[in-house]
């Protein structure tokens, strides 16, 4: 995938959550016609946005319209989706940040990310994640920058 500027690493926390700002910035980026939709535009409200949505309890569709019509941070944009949806543990903030960090390791979701790495051939480097494989992809190193410490 293309480097695009503004759009954040997956390993990001808004508030208790890995990913919700990547999300966030995809709506805005798409919105402003930034974002590469012949990569990214088939997952929009999909993927891992869909996971990041049920688990908020909130739908895609009115997070995006929320989010581009209200001016409003990050951190007011998840307090929004937890008042609509409610808020989420501690516990549960803990599973879902491990959860998302690891997809890919060990898990369902394995070949899918070895193909993933063929493709954009990233041999070699040391992408254990779906988390780091988007890094990398992207032109991050979260190898360097121990992404997933803030996890």
């Amino acid at each position: 995938m293309s480097y695009v500027p503004g759009l954040r690493s997956p390993y990001t926390k808004v508030g208790r959550l890995v990913y919700f700002g990547r999300m966030l910035d995809k709506i805005r980026l798409q919105a402003a016609g930034q974002l590469p939709l012949d990569e990214y535009g088939a997952n929009l409200g999909k993927g891992f946005d869909l996971r990041c949505c049920t688990f908020l309890q909130v739908a895609y569709a009115d997070l995006k319209a929320h989010t581009l019509s209200s001016g409003a941070t990050d951190e007011e944009i998840l307090a929004w989706a937890e008042q609509r949806g409610g808020r989420r543990r501690d516990d549960e903030c803990e599973v879902w940040n491990g959860f998302m960090a690891k997809r890919g390791w060990r898990d369902s979701a394995a070949d899918t990310l070895a193909a993933r790495i063929r493709e954009s051939r990233l041999e070699g480097r040391p992408i254990h994640t779906m988390f780091d494989y988007l890094d990398f992809d992207e032109g991050r190193d979260p190898v360097a920058s121990h992404a997933w410490t803030s996890v």
